[in-house]
């Protein structure tokens, strides 16, 4: 077997790929035959199975209880790749389509966009935009920020029922502070995620009107408010994408679950450098990496957003 996962790429996680190694050598097997092998509990290879069978890896052998045999490799992985690759395929369209909704704004919908600039009227905005909803308001959130890193409206508007999602880049919990003001609003009902890697700011109210800043270069800003429209449409989409593709940023720990490691496992999701981490935690950056390991073995992950997209599966997070 080699070191290293080779599965991974194709959604497979590095245990699960020990149990899918493990029973290519046999004919067919049940749980408990491979849990000796693999040191693991039978009902931890058995969930190990199960998913591997939701990939097409494995198949459950008729009229026998718990019993199951390998896919033959080269035609169950085929299968696996092309799944995955028709999903990346299916976000690029989505990419093409807000392109084209983009184009078609610019070009007859201008009715639908109102330029603001500075800074100032950028924040009065976002503070209307909530106090007008009535049932949602929904985010794309990274630094920078016009004017402070906490939404002053949110818990009052949380109070007469408006829902709050917000998806934060990692960048928004290495600032001073932010990360201690989403746990706040997570405990008044906000639903948190992250996702790395995002370019924007967006808030978006009832889905009926939204706010874009053009750049994020806060000196001079302009920004889009935007009315209904083919545009609001797909920013909407557009949201919606992200919200899928984000992991939880705060929610019930398991029990086994120090509330160190459950903020451990939320500052590994949200893409944070190690030094980063530690400064957060208060711990050396040695204390952190153990930590961080020991996670890691518990998970059965081989990086960090592995661990944080198993323990999310796993309910942990």
């Amino acid at each position: 077997m080699p070191d290293q996962p080779e599965l991974t790429a194709a959604g497979v996680d590095p245990f699960d790929e020990r149990v899918y190694r493990a029973l290519l050598t046999t004919p067919s097997a049940a749980p408990a035959d491979l849990a000796a092998d693999l040191g693991h509990s039978p009902d931890r290879v058995a969930r190990s199975l199960d998913r591997l069978r939701e990939h097409g890896l494995v198949g459950r052998l008729a009229g026998v209880r718990r019993r199951y045999a390998a896919i033959e490799p080269q035609a169950a992985v085929t299968a696996l790749v092309r799944t995955r690759t028709a999903e990346l395929d299916q976000v690029q369209a989505a990419a093409a389509r807000l392109s084209a909704v983009f184009a078609s704004a610019h070009d007859t919908g201008r009715d639908q966009i109102e330029l603001v600039s500075g800074s100032e009227a950028l924040g009065r905005w976002f503070v209307r935009l909530q106090q007008e909803a009535e049932h949602e308001i929904i985010t794309l959130d990274r630094p920078p920020y016009a004017l402070t890193t906490s939404n002053p409206v949110e818990q009052t508007a949380m109070t007469r029922g408006i829902q709050y999602r917000a998806i934060y880049a990692p960048e928004a919990l290495e600032w001073p502070g932010v990360l201690g003001d989403i746990r706040e609003l997570v405990r008044h009902g906000e639903q948190a995620r992250v996702l790395p890697g995002l370019r924007i700011k967006l808030a978006i109210s009832d889905r009926r009107l939204a706010l874009m800043p053009l750049s994020l270069d806060l000196t001079g800003v302009r920004a889009a408010v935007i009315r209904p429209s083919t545009l609001l449409d797909g920013l909407v989409d557009f949201w919606e994408m992200c919200w899928k593709q984000a992991l939880p940023l705060d929610a019930p720990a398991a029990e086994e679950l120090s509330e160190e490691d459950r903020t451990l496992l939320a500052l590994l999701v949200g893409g944070l450098k190690d030094e980063a981490i530690a400064r957060q935690l208060g711990w050396s950056v040695r204390t952190m990496r153990r930590r961080m390991s020991r996670l890691h073995e518990m998970l059965g992950a081989a990086n960090r957003f592995q661990a944080g997209a198993i323990a999310a599966r796993r309910g942990w997070l």
